[in-house]
């Protein structure tokens, strides 16, 4: 597994394909939505294929063998 890049958030969460543009882990809202229904896209390990999914703090979120921490923005 690659190392885990942190990104920091302002509220108490964000939606997956929110997460993924923020994370500059793909480049669009359609990307974002293609990746998720495809399967490429795992949140703590296990596949996701709900883009509206609602990532916490200490979610990790895998694609293409890049993974980022979701943390909170202090």
């Amino acid at each position: 597994m690659s190392d885990v890049f942190e990104v920091p958030i302002r509220d108490e969460s964000i939606r997956l394909g929110q997460f993924l543009k923020l994370a500059s882990l793909i480049e669009s809202g359609a990307e974002a939505k293609e990746v998720i229904a495809d399967g490429l896209v795992s949140v703590n390990g296990e596949v996701d294929v709900r883009r509206g999914r609602q990532l916490q703090v200490g979610d990790v979120v895998e694609i293409g063998g890049m993974s980022a921490r979701v943390v909170r923005d202090t």
